[in-house]
């Protein structure tokens, strides 16, 4: 057995749990309440090397969470405390690979692949990201008069947001556009034309989108036979991250798993920030009355991150709140700084103190990286960046385009899913764009006459292109070829695939020189791959965050401020937090207003802001602050209002400030707060009667 003595008391519970005898699966699943900064990785690595040391067989173990280098941070962790067990004990160590560990998606596919002659599913359909989904959608408007309507009809994006929640939450199309769309409340009968014929073209292309993976390894776990496969195959499920969970999330576990047998679930109900991705707090807060008997619930309190100050307005927060485990955390660090609450007079103020207390700091010894500004929405940040652009300091913005966005990642990865599936349309129309002298029609004709011939790849020899394009065309004809018939070894696949499509690169692309070491990585990053399948489908569902086209002018300062969403920050940690705009209208957000469970998802969002904060906190509410000029609006300013969230109980949890620094003490700051706010109720009230 395991040393756990490192770990505090409610982790070792948490980690043993089950574990009395050696190969023993506990009939009981386990919740672990893991609040922010309690450790949750560090427990969740014991008890997978637990698992190993108590004679458990990797292969036996199956681990999903929300992200391959979550899965893969773990399993080296793990491995390293097996390591340290055994050394400390004398005994012989081998690493230890867990095979079945990765993300939801990632799994089902997977699975999918294994059983798809069961389900009736082709073996080697084809994962398009989301913005190839998009695409087929745009696609399919086209052909069905969608886009030429005498009124606005809902853009791709927005079409594929409303068939993503569709299936994610398992409601029809008019329940979603009555909760979230109502604005595309009149194209209902339309919408759900497009749906139809959107799932037709994915089954006459092979093709599935990232919403099908779950949605058909969610129908798989309902076939008793393979359920019952899947089943006998673990003896122990470990899930990472389950307050992001949605309604197929959990119907695959509660599907195969039925009694919950060997199932140990990790989250934060505080945390469930994904509302917007048809992610529900419902999961787990629903979880132990879901198995029989009861799960067994253990909470981590002890955090590891901030000290008692701030984890006392966090507590503060969540205790108002009208739902959640309401589980207080405590720190051994009872001194600090308070958290503080800080009024400015707009936008333009609230840059200028941020970047003075950032440099202040900085001064103090704190770098710009252990800092970081927080923010509702992208946008609020627009007038800091203005100022630190102007002062010169460096700084990195969390959010924008990801690496599967960038226009010549996605012309390389059409060549080897078009080869690798030649029913692919979406694919082959991008690639054959690229060539000189061929545009659509001409790239729709080459696509119909590989139809006519049964969608063998041999038969674009056949097909004439324009003579501009034929040293081009005759090269990547000849790749996509040989890598759909395997005479190219795996091994040489995406290098060979690069090479035929340089040239295609540098007559497309004027910064080719830059974009082409993205194509490098991305050879390197197939040899770490067994196949072209798995290679296609991981890259596909967790791709690299950043694109070296992305990039903005090096620095020779290796320092920098970090500027994030809130939603981005999720799972990070710095010593001086700032968060923007703390008004009525960001915190709680306007759409939210109306509706208690979106107010208590962002009661929850910035619940996360504050408990990325180590050593200090600014809550910053500007008195006005400027909006986007294409708001529904006229001005471009507003007023904010103070956010309903602080209450006088959350108030006194902070220390009220006023910059530039005002004549009146805190004292009869409160003293006027009081009175503005009976006011408001006062006035409230006329109205009411």
């Amino acid at each position: 057995m395991l040393d756990t003595m490192k770990l505090n008391e409610e982790q070792q519970r948490a980690v043993n749990f089950g574990l009395s005898k050696p190969n023993t699966v506990s009939s009981t699943p386990l919740l672990i309440i893991a609040g922010a900064g309690t450790g949750k990785t560090n427990t969740l690595a014991h008890k997978t090397a637990q698992l190993i040391l108590n004679g458990v067989s990797p292969d036996r173990i199956l681990l999903m969470t929300f992200a391959r280098r979550a899965a893969g941070e773990l399993s080296s962790r793990a491995n390293s405390i097996v390591e340290q067990h055994l050394r400390k004990n004398n005994k012989h160590y081998q690493p230890v690979k867990i095979s079945w560990m990765g993300t939801f998606h990632s799994i089902a596919a997977r699975l999918l692949r294994e059983h798809s002659n069961a389900i009736g599913l082709e073996t080697d359909f084809t994962i398009m990201d989301r913005n190839d989904a998009a695409d087929m959608i745009d696609m399919l408007r086209h052909e069905l008069n969608y886009s030429s309507t005498h009124r606005r009809f809902p853009k791709k994006k927005t079409c594929l947001d409303i068939y993503s929640r569709c299936v994610n939450s398992r409601k029809k199309v008019d329940e979603i556009l009555d909760e979230h769309f109502q604005y595309c409340r009149d194209w209902e009968k339309e919408l759900t034309a497009l749906f139809v014929a959107y799932a037709k073209t994915k089954g006459d292309q092979f093709c599935l989108d990232y919403d099908d993976l779950l949605l058909y390894c969610f129908h798989m776990a309902q076939v008793p036979e393979i359920a019952k496969q899947i089943r006998e195959q673990f003896d122990f499920i470990l899930v990472d991250e389950y307050q992001d969970t949605n309604v197929l999330q959990s119907g695959i576990l509660t599907g195969f798993f039925p009694t919950g047998r060997g199932l140990t679930v990790v989250g934060d109900d505080a945390q469930s920030i994904y509302g917007f991705r048809s992610a529900t707090v419902d999961n787990i807060l629903n979880f132990p009355k879901q198995f029989t008997p009861n799960a067994e619930v253990i909470s981590l309190k002890r955090n590891y991150r901030s000290h008692q100050n701030i984890l006392d307005l966090s507590n503060a927060l969540l205790k108002e709140g009208s739902e959640g485990y309401k589980v207080e955390l405590y720190s051994d660090k009872k001194t600090g700084t308070k958290p503080k609450l800080v009024t400015v007079e707009d936008d333009a103020k609230q840059a200028e103190y941020i970047v003075n207390q950032v440099l202040a700091s900085r001064e103090c010894g704190v770098e710009l990286k252990k800092q970081a500004v927080l923010f509702r929405t992208s946008y609020h940040s627009d007038r800091l960046e203005l100022e630190l652009t102007r002062r010169n300091i460096p700084y990195v913005k969390h959010g924008g385009l990801k690496f599967l966005e960038a226009g010549h990642v996605k012309d390389l990865l059409s060549l080897l899913r078009w080869a690798d599936n030649p029913k692919h349309k979406i694919s082959a129309f991008r690639l054959l764009k690229l060539l000189p002298g061929v545009g659509p029609k001409i790239a729709e004709k080459a696509i119909n006459h590989l139809a006519l011939h049964q969608n063998d790849l041999s038969k674009l020899c056949d097909f004439t292109v324009p003579q501009a394009a034929v040293k081009q065309y005759n090269a990547l004809v000849k790749v996509i070829v040989g890598i759909h018939d395997n005479t190219i070894k795996w091994s040489d696949q995406v290098s060979q695939a690069a090479a035929a499509y340089k040239e295609l690169l540098e007559i497309n692309y004027d910064d080719h020189f830059v974009r082409w070491g993205d194509i490098e990585q991305l050879i390197q990053i197939s040899q770490q791959f067994p196949s072209r399948e798995r290679f296609l489908t991981e890259l596909t569902l967790d791709p690299p965050q950043s694109s070296g086209d992305l990039a903005g002018a090096p620095l020779i300062d290796d320092d920098f401020l970090i500027l994030s969403t809130v939603h981005s920050a999720k799972g990070q940690e710095w010593q001086n937090v700032f968060i923007l705009n703390v008004a009525d209208g960001n915190f709680p957000n306007e759409y939210a207003t109306g509706d208690k469970r979106l107010i208590e998802e962002e009661r929850r969002l910035l619940n996360v802001a504050i408990t990325r904060a180590k050593d200090e906190l600014h809550l910053i509410q500007p008195m006005k602050y400027w909006v986007p000029e294409q708001q529904s609006w006229g001005d471009k300013h507003v007023y904010g209002g103070k956010s309903r969230f602080f209450t006088e109980n959350i108030t006194e949890l902070m220390d009220l400030t006023h910059y530039p620094k005002c004549y009146f003490d805190q004292k009869e700051i409160k003293t006027a707060t009081k009175a503005i706010t009976d006011i408001r109720k006062s006035v409230l009230g006329i109205w009411d009667n």
